[in-house]
């Protein structure tokens, strides 16, 4: 079951004593997470999410493993912190999986900017699912990552969102899960989601 900060109006940003004290409780949840646990920050709310199951990690590792036979140039990374930018409120998270060039995380930094960032891949999970199709899809549009990989399992679907413009995506591609669908440049190759 995940964590979720109770429901709130939406802030403007402006209010810079409520975006400290966000970033404190954020602070002291995530050092009191249990092990295994991931604490994201998501359009000014509080996640806690469990451990993934063994269906989770198995997808996340084939796409993994094709990107690195198709593009020896990229890593697909796992448990990643990330801070986004061009959101309203502070956005802090640890996608399933994260696409970049070899060696674009060589700092010792929890949270790493997005500029190297090609794409955020998310496997949905009973207790993630609603965040993963909304929450983390305008975050990552207003970031501007350039594709977003949805492995949504209640909707038997892959969607590959991209195209960001004005704080959402522009373009979006999907496919049964078993299909395959096109990752166009700079990956050039198709994703085959038949061991999904």
């Amino acid at each position: 079951m995940a964590l979720t900060a109770p429901e709130r109006e939406p802030r403007t940003g402006a209010d810079r004593s409520y975006a400290e004290s966000v970033e404190d409780a954020f602070a002291v949840l995530d050092a009191a997470a249990p092990e295994g646990w991931r604490v994201e920050l998501i359009e000014g709310e509080i996640h806690g999410v469990p451990p993934a199951n063994g269906e989770h990690e198995e997808i996340v590792s084939e796409v993994a493993e094709q990107v690195t036979v198709s593009r020896k140039e990229l890593r697909t990374y796992t448990g990643i912190g990330l801070k986004l930018s061009g959101t309203v409120d502070i956005a802090k998270v640890i996608p399933d999986m994260v696409i970049a060039p070899k060696r674009s995380f060589r700092d010792e930094l929890e949270y790493h900017g997005t500029d190297a960032v090609l794409l955020i891949g998310e496997v949905t999970s009973k207790s993630t699912g609603r965040n993963d199709r909304e929450g983390k899809l305008r975050a990552y549009a207003a970031a501007g990552i350039p594709f977003y990989l949805l492995v949504d399992r209640d909707a038997g679907q892959v969607i590959l969102y991209s195209e960001p413009s004005k704080g959402r995506f522009t373009r979006e591609a999907a496919v049964e899960i078993s299909k395959t669908i096109t990752l166009p440049e700079p990956f050039g190759f198709d994703l085959d989601t038949s061991e999904f």
